[in-house]
């Protein structure tokens, strides 16, 4: 009899012979063995599925001196090692022969963690979080957009211009939402929403929170999903946060909760005016305190900056909220055990394992420190004159990838959380960055001085 094995929730009793067993009686044929590098980009080596043995038993060596923020050619053998509880079968939609994926945690040779594993940064912070009696959970909205192509060259044509939950014609993208999510459902990722948005050309697939570590699992699995769904309909899908000048950027919206180990939601409290708990008001004055210390990895990339301005439902002022979607965080209606903030200014440019780390710090640390946000402010923040924002204390999120990196660069809190090999890398790849971009000469620069200077 076959034995069919799609979620994690599946396996979670599954030791490392059940796995061998599943994958011959399925006749699966390669491993996906998948990490991701400092920048949040997947990697990934593939085996032959007669491999799967030594691949669980002792990990697989690979030369880690070409993956950004990983080690120096002096230092570049790794190990990476899979999480047996990770063990998936890609449907058929996504690959022609058979494969299954299984997630990897990086090593050294000498069997030690290895520091610049960004999911290990992660892992360290929840259970820090789960020593003091809580569940760190995450529910993000991912936003893209679908470009057509021309032959094998992506263009920035939008493949539609349906509008915000358009049920129309006009939206030509259900059909590639529906795929994304039936692929997204035979791993074992159930979609929660998935809809057009405000932009042309964008959309948004949700899926169901759950704690941080699965959660930045699924979020580096829906984009590759949806890349490969989007090429299979002769379409690009991109996470780039502001492809196009005059229209809404893509963010990643982030629900965050804690709860307690026996399942109550810590953050509601009935008795309080905004049905918020002590630890939740804290848990946001942390975010608002650190937030500058935390956009070079919250929004990792000098187009991320492009989306936060005024005028295009993106944050730029630091501020909280119980129903302005102005403000950097929201606090949605529903309350009980779905009580929770939204911190609406992350983007999917970047490394999810670091991102969800970096905010969980920032909401520890106001805990620790007993921090008490200001007054929720609930006017239209983009409509007030700068006097009246100096009087609410509303102060601006950092204007360019520069001005955040020089925040992060003397960050003791981001430092602490990272470790010293990542911080020092992350600052150096996006400083390059950084300097590539600002000794640049642009097309509007051209248009602009060179008829007149």
């Amino acid at each position: 009899m076959k034995v069919e094995i799609k979620t994690k929730d599946d396996i979670l009793n599954v030791d490392e012979d059940n796995i061998r067993n599943i994958a011959r009686n399925e006749n699966v044929l390669f491993v996906r063995l998948q990490f991701v590098d400092i920048l949040g980009m997947p990697k990934n080596i593939v085996i032959p599925s007669s491999r799967l043995e030594e691949a669980v038993d002792e990990g697989i060596p690979f030369d880690a001196s070409s993956i950004a923020g990983y080690a120096t050619i002096e230092e570049s053998d790794k190990i990476a090692k899979p999480d047996p509880g990770s063990f998936v079968i890609l449907p058929e939609s996504i690959e022609k022969r058979k494969t299954a994926k299984l997630n990897c945690d990086i090593y050294e040779p000498n069997g030690t963690r290895f520091i610049g594993d960004t999911k290990y940064v992660l892992e360290k912070m929840v259970d820090k979080v789960k020593k003091l009696g809580y569940i760190y959970n995450t529910g993000p909205e991912c936003e893209f957009f679908l470009f057509k192509k021309d032959g094998e060259d992506t263009t920035l044509t939008p493949n539609d211009a349906a509008g915000y939950f358009d049920l129309s014609h006009r939206d030509l993208a259900e059909g590639v939402r529906a795929d994304v999510s039936l692929a997204l459902d035979g791993l074992g990722i159930k979609t929660y929403t998935s809809h057009h948005e405000v932009s042309d050309g964008q959309h948004e697939i949700n899926f169901r929170y759950a704690d941080a570590i699965t959660t930045a699992d699924r979020v580096i699995t829906l984009k590759y999903i949806t890349k490969v769904i989007a090429s299979k309909h002769n379409l690009h899908a991109s996470f780039m946060p502001k492809p196009i000048y005059g229209l809404s950027g893509s963010g990643m919206h982030t629900h965050q909760s804690l709860f307690t180990l026996d399942g109550k939601n810590a953050f509601y409290d009935p008795k309080d005016k905004n049905q918020l708990s002590k630890l939740a008001l804290s848990f946001i004055a942390g975010l608002l305190k650190y937030v500058k210390e935390m956009c070079a990895i919250l929004n990792p990339t000098v187009n991320s900056y492009k989306r936060l301005v005024p005028g295009y439902e993106a944050p730029t002022y630091i501020s909280w909220a119980n129903r302005n979607r102005s403000a950097l965080i929201r606090i949605p209606s529903r309350r009980k055990n779905a009580t929770r903030c939204e911190l609406r200014n992350p983007d999917l440019s970047g490394n999810p394992y670091l991102q969800f780390a970096v905010m969980l710090t920032a909401g520890l640390k106001g805990i620790e420190e007993k921090l008490e946000p200001p007054n929720p402010v609930e006017k239209n923040i983009y409509s007030l004159s700068e006097q009246e924002r100096e009087k609410h204390g509303i102060e601006h999120l950092p204007e360019s990838l520069g001005h955040a990196l020089s925040f992060m660069d003397e960050s003791e809190l981001l430092k602490e959380t990272l470790g010293e090999h990542i911080f020092y890398n992350f600052l150096h790849v996006k400083r390059q960055e950084w300097e590539e971009y600002r000794t640049r000469i642009t097309k509007w620069e051209i248009d602009k001085y060179l008829p007149v200077l």
